[in-house]
């Protein structure tokens, strides 16, 4: 089968590096997963995703010569939505599970609380120092 750019197809992860991941494909040839192209969310270290012996399926992104662009997350199906809003994301072994906090707040909700945070912060510095000074309307004689 002629592989072409658009194409899914099987391999094994040789070698990870710093900047992505290398997986040897099933006609012998080898490409190269970038790490912006492993996974949805924000990749630090490849070996938080991937692992040497792990065989993955990869869409052909790019043929350059040698050099064949792969990615791990355009041959993934994407993730659901929930109706009221809440995305999911995916761990290594492919699960889908809830985010820990609320990813989306209307700028409304964000403004007040932060004003509120605000408010109590500024409260809670003028007591404190208003003792320390003996407030400000101390009696002078």
């Amino acid at each position: 089968m002629a592989m072409e750019a658009g194409s899914i197809v099987e391999g094994k992860v040789t070698r990870i590096t710093n900047f992505g991941a290398f997986v040897e494909l099933e006609d012998g040839k080898v490409g190269l997963i970038h790490i912006s192209e492993v996974a949805d969310v924000y990749v630090n270290d490849v070996h938080d995703f991937l692992s040497e012996g792990d065989k993955v399926q990869v869409k052909v992104v790019n043929i350059d010569g040698n050099k064949i662009a792969l990615s791990l997350k355009q041959a993934k199906p994407k993730p659901p939505q929930e109706s009221d809003g809440q995305q999911f994301r995916q761990n290594r072994r492919g699960d889908f599970r809830k985010p820990q906090r609320q990813l989306s707040a209307s700028f409304e909700d964000k403004l007040s609380k932060f004003l509120k945070d605000s408010d109590e912060r500024l409260t809670d510095l003028k007591r404190k120092t208003d003792s320390k000074r003996g407030g400000r309307g101390s009696r002078r004689d």
